[in-house]
């Protein structure tokens, strides 16, 4: 693999302490030029836990001179020529998160701050980043090549339902006018791209690396095109028997490992050939023009998407953009063990840019003292972006590769008192977690192996995980070792063990954890385990920490307004909250983020963990304003400032007797007589005809 091979480009170069982002820095190494520029919409923050980090790190691992551009004026293109024309390529990226999420918050309000900015100064970087810093190193540099990636490119890499503007949004590629865009961490497809132009191979011919999109103007010869609607039908369409369907073992196996199916299961699709070769089969999704248009379409490409984002049988799949065609390949494979060390074990200064001096970032501050043990996620909350962009297989590191960050950063890092934020990643516990049969997770197209319970073919085991929070916390010098990362708690209960492990030493007092709801109905589109799960873990968790002679609680996460949730969820929620003695502080409403399954479900009305027709079952999302504010009143149904209008929602839903000033009550009734009515805003169904339109949001 290449990232643990030798440098090949130029074998000799010495790594720089931090990459160069002035010429002065590039004098000081000795080069006249850079072979690959990196954009980042972020501040350059020399540490494993910022993209352009990695990415650069593991370019320069590699032999080539990497220089950093972050966070410039994109007012203009002379920003972008600060560190002259690269020899290679631009590398784009919008940071760590969508530049849109990072810009407005679930309510479309405009962010004050930017935890990604030197001071957490706002508006250091564009809506849309990508697509305007691609744009701009154009403008810079004629016919340099230009690559695109991070989360942003990853969730825009077909057409998009886009919360903001409300419109169903092409995909970024064609927008940026770049030449390539990579999807997932990237760093096989980096080196992959990087290695083929240094020996001189045009971009416009690398067609065949596996997690990139390119532009096709046709299918190449030797093709065989699959239509979706074949997979999965979504209008009245005529349904042609396939001669090669089959039901293979391996799917019969991975199909039947859930106990006690929900109506809401995520249905494989089952189609498979026994002549056609997948490696050379593509899908063609419904076009930008028809799925802008019908949301059913819509719902229908977002499924058959995701049923095709696991690399052992991903096939490629093509989306159809004016006259020409956004070409998905399959998916990179995710990094072995070995090469997920060598990513962290880079020569990483682990901290800002020098250049920004004495100023904070928030960002840093918050993970400077963590450690990310591991990647992906296969929990598919359909809410989450962490699978569509990391994907569903866990990739983790070696015991001895995390011990030894936390022992640079004990040695290294500049005011460390022997606190450890972190060791975690996406889900603090899945840490080393995977399918018992290689054979079988290749063939497995099951978005969740936790859902609707826990796949038998799950491994569970929790013993490398307990058995490095003791080796880290014996370390000399490490005084503490929080665990801050989500923790999955369906899983934390089949050990109680590491229950008893982390309840005793690596909580501080309070546990974040997320439920996010307590009812069938708003679980089931969300992915996630119903709240007996939850109650077990707290008992279990409540226990050990007695054990431990520790007072400690959990505080409990919840979402407001998600695609399948009506007012009577949460007011059921809100009255398991006051019975549970719980008042959340800081709540949060749906935020329907690029290509998740839950902004298909917010957008279409439809629900695409099951088959799409047009008669298939419609999903109710709370859209309007005053809606999914009410929404949020429930979760926090203790703020004195809610009462009003929840006392009105109440009236209406005939729930009178939950107005008062008895312990049975929600909250109190008016002081001083009535209070003036509003209408709420009470959960109804559309009819076709206004989900068409979209109803005004205001």
């Amino acid at each position: 693999m290449l990232i643990t091979a030798k440098p090949r480009f130029r074998p000799d170069l010495t790594a720089a302490e931090q990459l160069p982002m002035s010429r002065a820095e590039m004098d000081a190494l000795g080069w006249d030029s850079c072979d690959i520029i990196i954009v980042t919409g972020d501040a350059y923050v020399d540490h494993p836990s910022f993209g352009m980090a990695v990415i650069g790190r593991v370019l320069e691992a590699q032999g080539f001179r990497v220089g950093i551009i972050a966070q410039p004026d994109w007012r203009s293109a002379d920003a972008f020529r600060t560190l002259g024309k690269p020899n290679l390529f631009f590398g784009v990226t919008a940071g760590n998160m969508d530049s849109m999420v990072n810009h407005y918050t679930s309510e479309r309000r405009i962010r004050s701050d930017d935890a990604y900015t030197p001071d957490a100064v706002a508006g250091k970087r564009p809506d849309r980043a990508v697509t305007v810093y691609a744009q701009r190193c154009r403008e810079a540099f004629k016919g340099v090549a230009v690559v695109i990636g991070s989360i942003e490119a990853s969730l825009r890499r077909i057409a998009q339902y886009d919360y903001w503007s409300d419109t169903v949004r092409r995909s970024v590629l064609p927008d940026s006018k770049a030449d390539i865009l990579v999807f997932g961490n990237g760093e096989r497809q980096i080196i992959d791209i990087a290695h083929r132009l240094a020996a001189g191979e045009p971009i416009k011919n690398m067609t065949d690396i596996r997690g990139t999109a390119i532009m096709r103007n046709d299918i190449p010869d030797g093709w065989h095109e699959i239509d979706s609607t074949e997979l999965d039908t979504p209008g009245q369409l005529i349904e042609h028997p396939d001669p090669y369907a089959i039901k293979t073992k391996l799917a019969e196996s991975c199909e039947s490992s859930s106990q006690n199916p929900t109506p809401d299961q995520p249905q494989p699709v089952r189609l498979m050939s026994r002549s056609l070769n997948a490696s050379r089969t593509v899908i063609r999704l419904p076009s930008y023009e028809a799925v802008k248009d019908d949301p059913v379409l819509y719902a229908h490409a977002s499924r058959l998407l995701h049923l095709e984002t696991n690399p052992g049988n991903a096939r490629a799949l093509v989306q159809r953009h004016g006259n020409r065609e956004v070409w998905l390949n399959p998916p990179a494979q995710p990094l072995t063990m070995a090469e997920m060390d060598a990513v962290f074990g880079l020569p990483y200064s682990r901290i800002p840019h020098r250049s920004y001096g004495s100023r904070r970032i928030p960002a840093y501050d918050m993970i400077k003292h963590s450690v990310n043990i591991m990647r992906g996620c296969f929990g598919g909350c359909t809410f989450c972006s962490i699978t569509e962009h990391e994907g569903r297989i866990i990739q983790s590191r070696s015991e001895n590769s995390i011990i030894h960050e936390i022992e640079q950063i004990r040695d290294k890092t500049p005011g460390f008192a022997g606190i450890i934020s972190d060791l975690g990643g996406p889900t603090a516990n899945m840490y080393r977690l995977s399918c018992k049969s290689a054979a079988i997770e290749a063939a497995c197209r099951k978005p969740s192996c936790v859902f609707p319970d826990i796949c038998k073919n799950l491994n569970t085991d929790h013993t490398p995980l307990i058995r490095l929070y003791r080796r880290a916390r014996a370390l000399r010098g490490i005084k503490r070792i929080f665990i801050a990362s989500g923790l999955r708690y369906d899983l934390a209960v089949t050990s109680p063990e590491y229950i008893e492990e982390l309840a005793t030493y690596h909580v501080g007092g309070y546990l974040k954890i997320a439920p996010e709801h307590t009812e069938t109905g708003p679980l089931n589109k969300m992915m996630k385990p119903g709240i007996g799960s939850f109650d077990r873990f707290r008992k279990m968790f409540d226990a050990a920490s007695k054990k431990a002679g520790k007072k400690q609680y959990l505080i409990p996460y919840f979402i407001a307004a998600h695609p399948g949730t009506t007012d009577e969820d949460m007011l059921q929620l809100a009255l398991w909250l006051k019975a549970n003695s719980f008042k959340p502080d800081q709540v949060q409403a749906f935020l329907p983020s690029p290509m998740a399954t839950a902004s298909a479900m917010y957008y279409s009305g439809k629900n695409p963990l099951k088959k799409i027709s047009r008669k298939s079952e419609t999903v109710f999302t709370p859209l309007r304003k005053k809606q999914r504010e009410l929404h949020k009143a429930f979760l926090r149904y203790h703020d004195p400032a809610n009462w009003p209008v929840l006392r009105d929602a109440l009236k209406q839903m005939g729930r009178n007797d939950l107005i008062g000033n008895t312990p049975e009550c929600l909250v109190p009734a008016a002081r001083g007589g009535s209070i003036p009515y509003q209408k709420p805003a009470i959960a109804r169904h559309r009819s076709s005809k206004e989900k068409r339109k979209r109803p005004d949001r205001k």
